[in-house]
């Protein structure tokens, strides 16, 4: 068995914490890492100064940083708003490469829960979302094989690339050593696909992990489906993490907690209170 390194996404109210803050919490609770956000770490916004301090302090807690979300939609046909976008990724591919961030969180677009964003097959056909999206990502390419940081596309619900077969139609298109995967299982269990199989299809593929769970179907309708808590879904996680074993994965495992209504009902909008509980399902489920 590979030895895992576990880290937390630092979403949820931790984007209004100071990082020193961030990962002392983390790294107390027995993470190993922390997957930081724009909200810590943006080249748009932030010094270059700002950016190595991130990493700095990052380093001194003893954690490492599992990744960055960058996630931007590419489903966009203003050419401005399209040029803004992999702009900011090309920058923040440069930075992760200079503060020693291995990978980009990315995913394709559009993105549903954006009420401006086009529905597929309605507003924009799948041809012309494929096309904007493999042109985005060929671009930016050239910037992260430069850089050689790992862009790690997660298949997201009702998106483009949303579950194993269509993430595998980007890889069909763009052939990159440096386009890799996210493999967040709970989107694959979504559609129904065979989550351990799909892990070991994507070997060597796989440059990062979130654990999130999952109950429902993607129907597009309000409430057939939630993230809830780890071990209440429908993943099988000793499944999960006997293929990750078997493919060889030794990078981040890195929860990513969406139950937000635990989160504000029961936890008190807390998220140390949300790395702590996931920490003990982590142990409860490995």
């Amino acid at each position: 068995m590979q030895t895992r390194k576990y880290a937390f996404l630092a979403g949820l109210g931790f984007t209004a914490m100071e990082p020193a803050a961030v990962v002392g919490t983390l790294a107390e609770l027995g993470y190993d890492g922390v997957e930081w956000t724009l909200a810590h770490f943006n080249p748009q916004l932030h010094s270059p100064a700002a950016l190595a301090k991130v990493a700095e302090v990052t380093a001194a807690a003893g954690l490492g940083i599992s990744e960055l979300v960058v996630q931007q939609d590419l489903v966009q046909r203003d050419p401005a708003q399209l040029d803004a976008r992999c702009r900011l990724i090309e920058d923040c591919a440069r930075a992760a490469a200079d503060t020693g961030i291995p990978a980009l969180n990315l995913f394709t677009g559009p993105a549903p829960w954006d009420p401006g964003a086009p529905r597929l097959g309605q507003d924009i056909s799948h041809g012309e979302a494929w096309d904007l999206v493999r042109r985005a990502f060929e671009r930016v390419l050239a910037v992260a094989e430069e850089a050689r940081v790992y862009l790690a596309v997660e298949a997201v619900w009702g998106m483009l690339a949303r579950d194993y077969y269509t993430l595998r139609e980007l890889f069909r298109q763009i052939d990159s050593p440096y386009l890799a995967v996210n493999m967040d299982p709970s989107h694959f269990a979504l559609y129904r696909n065979d989550v351990p199989w799909s892990v070991r299809q994507l070997a060597g593929k796989i440059a990062h992990v979130h654990l999130k769970d999952a109950v429902g179907l993607d129907t597009r309708q309000p409430g057939d489906f939630i993230f809830p808590l780890l071990g209440e879904g429908m993943i099988d996680w000793p499944a999960f993490f006997s293929a990750l074993d078997e493919v060889g994965y030794a990078g981040y495992c890195s929860v990513e907690f969406e139950s937000f209504t635990y989160y504000q009902r029961v936890l008190g909008s807390d998220p140390r209170q949300a790395a702590r509980l996931s920490m003990e399902q982590i142990r409860a489920l490995t």
